[in-house]
């Protein structure tokens, strides 16, 4: 390399990042005015896809109504299942409960006062009970038996396996029961049910009456069959499901999920858990309530349903057309979730499985 060469590489170096620094400088404005004009992401919206849900014509995989907000929720998420509809022809769907034995959902339509029956075999539905008691939630218990919650009778029964009812709860100290709304089984034999009022304000889901008792959580003791109030420091409890562990109760209260710890057969520590805003700006309160075995907490609600970690963050939410009750766990490997929607009854695959019985 000679001596001249040397000393034009300063000069041409210097020429390239002159050139260089006109250029961005002419191109600022139009990547300004480029990146001024894109518009901002419209808000994920709470109305669902408008489908055939006869399954004529199928929607492309992922459904589009499987909402993931968090990257968290990717965890729950089966890319390709779909949503399905089973059945439309309730008035108000309420209380589904998977029967592992038997290979069937049965739920309630609290109005026609009937327990209606999806059977996993043939996806046949029949009328499993009528009259019901005009019964809202159900489960089943460690031995196989169902447990309802009646509105119509203000009581919490179990039927037996030789078709005999035993009437579990019906009064607090001496008082009768509002109306019984939802319920769940601990290891320990006990029954934690709700009581609100919704079922004695009219004619529609119940009978009217005169409140005798505050709205409460209670339990139900599985030995000596005692009835002991656990709190009374809620609104309207509604649906109610422990933490995978058992450690934690959840609770749908008049517009939010609180929570307590559990210890032996109280509670204590109670405290908000979530108060749910949509994407779009809307609200959303939980009604019946489920845990999975990660501890999300899956509730029935508007839009369909919405999916809260444990941290108490909204991480995804299913699109339904209708508003959604109430939900539970089942299938074979407890992985299909089941929704009571109004009118009709909805299922979708997950990848991940529920906690407990449902």
């Amino acid at each position: 390399m000679n001596a001249n060469h040397q000393k034009d590489l300063p000069l041409n170096s210097g020429r390239r990042q002159l050139m260089t620094a006109i250029a961005g400088a002419a191109l600022l404005p139009f990547i300004g005015s480029t990146a001024r004009a894109q518009p901002a992401p419209a808000p994920v919206s709470s109305t669902a896809t408008a489908r055939d849900w006869s399954g004529q014509t199928p929607l492309r995989y992922p459904d589009p109504d499987i909402i993931t907000l968090d990257p968290r929720f990717r965890r729950c998420v089966q890319f390709n299942a779909p949503l399905q509809r089973l059945y439309t022809g309730t008035l108000w769907a309420e209380g589904p409960a998977w029967n592992g034995v038997g290979h069937y959902l049965v739920w309630s339509d609290i109005p026609n006062n009937v327990q209606m029956r999806w059977i996993e075999d043939d996806n046949r539905v029949t009328r499993f009970r009528q009259p019901s008691g005009n019964s809202n939630g159900n489960t089943f218990d460690f031995q196989g038996r169902q447990l309802s919650a009646e509105h119509g009778g203000r009581r919490v029964v179990r039927y037996e396996m030789d078709g005999t009812v035993t009437v579990i709860a019906d009064n607090y100290n001496g008082k009768k029961l509002n109306s019984p709304n939802d319920l769940v089984v601990h290891p320990d034999g006990s029954i934690w049910f709700t009581d609100p009022s919704f079922g004695i304000r009219g004619l529609y889901e119940g009978m009217p009456a005169e409140s005798e008792t505050k709205e409460s959580v209670y339990r139900v003791d599985g030995q000596s069959g005692r009835v002991e109030l656990v709190t009374d420091e809620v609104g309207q409890p509604n649906g109610l499901c422990f933490s995978p562990d058992y450690s934690r109760l959840y609770l749908a209260d008049s517009g939010q999920t609180k929570v307590w710890d559990v210890d032996g057969t109280r509670l204590r520590n109670g405290r908000t858990f979530s108060q749910i805003t949509l994407p779009d700006g809307g609200r959303s309160a939980p009604d019946g309530i489920r845990c999975d075995s990660l501890g999300n907490v899956w509730g029935g609600a508007n839009p369909g349903v919405t999916v809260v970690a444990p941290e108490g963050d909204l991480i995804g939410m299913i699109r339904l057309p209708e508003v959604s009750a109430n939900l539970c766990f089942g299938g074979a490997k407890r992985n299909r979730l089941f929704m009571t929607g109004s009118q009709s009854l909805y299922s979708v695959y997950l990848a991940v499985a529920g906690a407990h019985i449902c």
